[in-house]
């Protein structure tokens, strides 16, 4: 039996700008890094796996250099890692990445039977939260989001139980394996790499699907297969703040000034 963890290789939002002429992101010299939320979905998947013997295969759909991402995978102990790139799935938005994704984990299941897929919460550079559900969806497999803590895995039984975190409250709830969960970043503390599994991973075979290989429909992957589409990017104008008055040596007279000024404004009323 199998868990899969869905990895994404996102660029460092930290560092991203964007062209004020043509609107797109300047990618030239910004570093790539795994998906912050992936990284638990790839420690919670290696917990199950030190706690109940499961295999962990991780996929992730990019171009060529994101087997860089996938072999520090295999260094924190990933026992498979497949790469889906093929400029056919270039542009995808969410509805296509999850047909790409999902198509991957029925072939997965085909060789050995997969019991969880485990993906981030969203990702920092799309924020969506959609792909784990389209996979769940695509699939027919359970759904369980916001999930930051996995209570039981019954094979027997082929149920799953998990605590989700709402808003001011927590909920336990059971689903029926397979099952897709999206997890919190509060779900666990991911582990450093050794040395030796490090030094393995650069000699590890990371597995490559084109779509030679996939045989999806051209029409349903990629820029031809989204829904969407990104027409610009840009970042919101701000307005300058402003400084009024003293406010250290004449609190008085700097809460006054700003009285009046959010009456001019028609801010506030008295």
């Amino acid at each position: 039996m199998q868990v899969v963890a869905c990895i994404k290789q996102v660029p460092d939002t930290t560092q991203v700008k964007i062209d004020p002429v043509t609107g797109n992101l300047v990618r030239e010299g910004v570093p790539f890094i795994m998906n912050p939320f992936d990284t638990h979905a790839l420690e919670e998947s290696l917990r199950l796996k030190d706690r109940y013997g499961f295999r962990v295969a991780v996929i992730s759909m990019g171009p060529p250099n994101a087997e860089i991402t996938l072999r520090k995978c295999l260094a924190l102990g990933a026992d498979d890692s497949i790469l889906l790139t093929d400029r056919a799935f270039g542009g995808a938005d969410t509805l296509a990445t999850s047909m790409v994704l999902a198509e991957a984990i029925r072939r997965l299941n085909q060789k050995e039977e997969v019991v969880a897929v485990i993906c981030g919460k969203q990702t920092i550079d799309g924020d969506t939260a959609q792909v784990g559900p389209g996979i769940a969806t695509r699939l027919d497999y359970s759904q369980l989001t916001l999930i930051d803590f996995i209570q039981d895995i019954d094979i027997k039984a082929k149920k799953v139980k998990a605590k989700r975190k709402l808003e001011g409250r927590h909920e336990v709830v059971e689903a029926s394996l397979p099952a897709v969960l999206t997890v919190l970043r509060e779900i666990n503390q991911p582990r450093y790499p050794t040395v030796p599994m490090r030094l393995m991973s650069e000699d590890a075979a990371v597995t490559l699907w084109d779509n030679n290989e996939m045989n999806l429909n051209v029409e349903t992957i990629g820029l031809k297969g989204s829904a969407t589409q990104v027409r610009k990017i840009f970042s919101p104008e701000r307005a300058k703040g402003e400084i009024l008055g003293d406010g250290l040596n004449e609190p008085e007279k700097a809460a006054n000034m700003l009285l009046n000024r959010l009456i001019e404004k028609d801010l506030l009323f008295i």
